[in-house]
């Protein structure tokens, strides 16, 4: 099944393609996954949870990410099973970004899903492709809010280091030592 999605994020290109190679920070954004380990080969182990209609599945798996920063550009190979209910899933998934008009950024994804076992029964009747729309428009709020948060956390700490200042007073040998420090 192909998927060919485009969403606009509130962010520059270079913010946005900053946040991308987060890798544990954008799972965080997509509903539903878990990355629970990062080996030092850049491979990536988590599950995602979904729900189908009256189909529950939790798929665990792995997936690699190549990023190429000259094209502001990656893909995304991964793979996973649903170890309770016997279905596969493969990814592989490209994507590119765009600048536009202000600070904001156009993400064109290319997704190529391969679904087999009891899953695959609902992709012929559209729930799969609705269930994309809906996440995907989740993905794009939960990573505004999320680039969001990290630009006020920056503002923030910005404003704490303005706000800290240290000071040593003179010392003469008779005098005890005084300093202060005001943070």
């Amino acid at each position: 099944m192909k998927i060919v999605k485009t969403m606009i994020v509130n962010g520059s290109v270079d913010r946005t393609w900053d946040f991308f190679q987060d890798v544990p920070k954008v799972a965080t954004c997509f509903p539903g996954a878990n990355l629970t380990e990062q080996t030092d080969d850049g491979i990536y182990k988590g599950n995602v949870s979904i729900k189908l209609g009256p189909f529950k599945a939790t798929f665990e798996g792995e997936a690699t990410y190549e990023p190429d920063q000259q094209q502001k550009s990656g893909k995304l190979e991964g793979k996973a099973i649903d170890k309770r209910g016997g279905s596969r899933s493969r990814l592989l998934l490209n994507y590119k970004l765009m600048a536009m008009d202000g600070e904001k950024s156009q993400v064109d994804f290319d997704a190529d899903i391969q679904l087999a076992g009891p899953i695959a029964q609902f992709g012929r009747i559209g729930v799969i492709e609705e269930a994309a729309e809906l996440l995907i428009a989740e993905f794009v709020s939960n990573v505004e809010q999320s680039m969001m948060a990290n630009n006020s956390e920056t503002d923030q700490q910005v404003e704490e280091t303005i706000d800290q200042s240290v000071s040593f007073e003179r010392v003469t040998k008779n005098e005890p030592a005084k300093k202060s420090i005001s943070l």
